[in-house]
């Protein structure tokens, strides 16, 4: 962490225009580095699950929070009914946070509710976790109309000298865009719920491409980390893995966070896991965002 912290603040001064507001003038900005990942419920590109290779590939991103989407608690036979957000952070050494979009009652009496939904992963303290709802249409019952249904998370996470929101999101994957543009004005009035000058990061898999109408109102609100960041490393496309053609999956941005570095791991060891490409992101967060709010 000194050496990521020492790099940061070279970046910081050589590029113009990157530094963000800082709360006292004689601190720097916290440095950390996000991701986000649709793990495709731990099955890989070839679909199959493989755990192992998730684990890995998390672990080589070197993160401080990720946001991951697709994941089991659980849910059947394709994750082996394994609880993957526990395993995951056990492994990992890092704490957890579940927001579920299906919650569903076990097969057998006495056996965990099963649960498919989105998480986060911290190595830093998180304080709370919120499941907030967007409009979605159910892959479980598909005779149902848009409707409310959980699956926004939002993780509040204190940083060493940062406090951050931190949201994970899964948009609508079908072809027709309305509900994904309509997803998109509900996660911007969520943000503005959030108290003036607050350290958000927007993660996740928005099945959309940047220049995608219903995703220009998103932009009038956070920056795309990838756009912003004087460094990038790899190409931006993550879907699909193997040979991706799409950017679908971002990190995203508040004002007042710098983005320093934005990268699409490209090894084959790192593609493998999973149908989706991992984001990362070192950005430098305000310190001291909401201590006294």
């Amino acid at each position: 962490m000194v050496k990521r912290l020492a790099l940061l603040i070279a970046a910081l001064t050589v590029f113009a225009g990157v530094t963000p507001a800082i709360a006292d003038g004689n601190s720097p900005p916290v440095p950390l580095r996000v991701a986000t990942y649709n793990i495709h419920a731990g099955a890989g590109h070839d679909n199959v699950f493989n755990l192992e290779r998730t684990v890995a590939t998390l672990r080589a991103l070197d993160a401080d929070v990720i946001g991951l989407q697709e994941v089991d608690v659980h849910w059947s036979a394709r994750s082996q009914w394994r609880d993957l957000v526990t395993e995951l952070a056990a492994r990992l050494g890092m704490r957890a946070g579940f927001a579920p979009i299906y919650d569903f009652d076990p097969l057998q009496p006495g056996q965990p509710r099963r649960q498919y939904g989105l998480a986060v992963l911290s190595k830093a303290p998180i304080l709370s976790v919120e499941n907030h709802d967007l409009t979605r249409l159910s892959t479980q019952d598909p005779g149902a109309g848009p409707t409310p249904m959980p699956g926004f998370l939002e993780a509040v996470i204190q940083a060493r000298g940062a406090r951050l929101h931190f949201y994970v999101t899964h948009l609508d994957y079908r072809a027709d865009p309305s509900l994904r543009r309509i997803e998109v004005d509900e996660t911007l009035d969520l943000l503005a719920q959030d108290p003036a000058g607050a350290n958000q990061v927007l993660a996740g898999d928005l099945n959309a491409e940047p220049q995608s109408p219903e995703l220009s109102r998103l932009w009038t609100a956070v920056t795309d980390a990838w756009t912003a960041a004087p460094v990038t490393i790899g190409q931006p496309l993550t879907y699909p893995a193997a040979t991706p053609v799409k950017r679908i999956d971002y990190i995203t941005v508040s004002d007042g966070i710098g983005v320093l570095r934005a990268e699409v791991p490209a090894d084959p060891a790192l593609v493998a896991a999973s149908d989706h490409r991992p984001v990362v992101a070192d950005l430098a967060l305000t310190r001291g965002s909401e201590i006294h709010s």
